[in-house]
């Protein structure tokens, strides 16, 4: 009997979505799951933390933040400041932040009173979810994002991609019309029936979610892909400033060699003020990781709902001169996109409800994992005894 060219796609793709899920299985539900612990990390934090993170306002003006951290100094044994988080608010405290150290770890940043310096606490669960992003992005593999972990998570995600696609064709019903046959699983079926119905349901339910999530999550895993989507969403010279080759870290050896001569916050903050002033909320100042006098000050607007609809600014600590000013208003639409890949992934642009569906979705994941190999165990104990042709092999599924 002829074998139908449908039956035999059908089969080559029931292989190849078994074969990566298998492969995938464990690997999918590990980056699922710690991406669901952090869905509602910001919120977890300020809860947290509530008692650290403010003060009483006061009468007198704030410190300045080259006088803040040279008092944090005097008074605490702690490592090269490398950022400090300020704020509008006068009630607000001042994060500090610290370089790493030799061995490549980064300390628990504090909150500081603005007034007088002094020491409000670490943070409560910083450091648990630092690994669990690490471990998310990068499975703790060491390097970090310059380490095989992030070329690692990203052919895990090219590998959801296809089964995403080949399990929708495969699961793609007679009646493709029919809402009930696509969205309502069948709960009165037992064992194989019941595993295959929660695992195509369930599975077409998060499919968009999980779409968005793997487009997304692969511009932090493959830098042609990042390169990609800015030619093809940014203005073209947007794109070519975006695109220019980075200064390897190899390469300012010479540079390195010569001690750096310190450079402190004040002259880049008041420049920023002067520049922006009462617009702001919040504001994160940064010093150049390598030799340089640029300082980074990223803005979030009082308005701002997301961590990602910011502005950048680029200041000289020795003249103040601001070098770059790198505003979210004035960015296209595709541009707008781009900024926000990381809040569209985690489905914050939604809101709290987008945050909820997709931490749902991702815990979902281990469902997909275990009612796949259990199909394909079943599977493979039906074909046993006859091993039955390829164009045989996709009854029912």
């Amino acid at each position: 009997m002829a074998v139908r060219p449908g039956h035999m796609i059908k089969a080559v793709l029931l292989q190849v979505h078994s074969i990566a899920g298998l492969v995938l299985a464990l690997l999918l539900a590990m980056i699922a799951l710690t991406g669901a612990i952090m869905s509602f990390e910001d919120e977890i934090l300020d809860h947290l933390n509530a008692g650290i993170m403010h003060v009483a306002p006061r009468e007198m003006p704030a410190l300045m933040p080259d006088e803040l951290v040279e008092r944090l100094k005097a008074g605490q044994d702690i490592s090269q400041v490398s950022a400090v988080l300020l704020s509008s608010d006068p009630a607000a405290a001042v994060r500090v932040r610290f370089a790493r150290d030799e061995q490549g770890a980064r300390p628990n940043s504090l909150y500081v009173d603005p007034y007088d310096a002094r020491v409000l606490g670490a943070p409560r669960g910083e450091e648990f979810f630092a690994t669990v992003r690490k471990l998310h992005r990068w499975l703790l593999i060491s390097g970090d994002a310059r380490g095989w972990g992030r070329q690692i998570t990203g052919v895990a995600a090219l590998g959801l991609i296809v089964m995403l696609v080949s399990g929708l064709v495969l699961r793609w019903p007679r009646r493709a019309r029919s809402l009930k046959m696509w969205l309502k699983p069948n709960l009165d079926l037992s064992g194989r029936g019941l595993h295959r119905s929660l695992h195509a349901v369930i599975g077409t339910w998060a499919l968009p979610v999980y779409l968005v999530m793997t487009l997304t999550g692969l511009w932090y895993s493959f830098d042609w892909y990042k390169d990609g989507v800015v030619w093809l969403l940014s203005r073209p010279e947007v794109s070519a400033a975006k695109m220019q080759p980075k200064m390897s870290a190899k390469a300012p050896r010479a540079a390195r060699s010569e001690p750096a001569q310190p450079i402190g916050f004040d002259l880049a903050w008041t420049t920023f003020r002067r520049e922006e002033g009462g617009r702001f909320a919040r504001a994160l100042l940064t010093l150049p990781p390598s030799p340089g006098t640029a300082i980074r000050i990223r803005s979030w607007g009082k308005d701002s709902t997301l961590d990602t609809t910011r502005d950048e600014f680029r200041i000289d600590a020795v003249t103040g001169q601001v070098a770059s000013a790198e505003r979210y208003a004035d960015k296209s639409f595709g541009e707008k996109i781009i900024a926000n890949v990381l809040d569209i992934h985690r489905g914050a642009v939604l809101g709290w409800p987008g945050k909820l569906a997709f931490m749902i979705a991702a815990a979902l994941m281990p469902l997909f994992s275990v009612t796949g190999i259990l199909l394909y165990l079943s599977r493979r104990k039906l074909r046993r005894p006859s091993q039955a042709p390829l164009g045989q092999l996709v009854p029912g599924e």
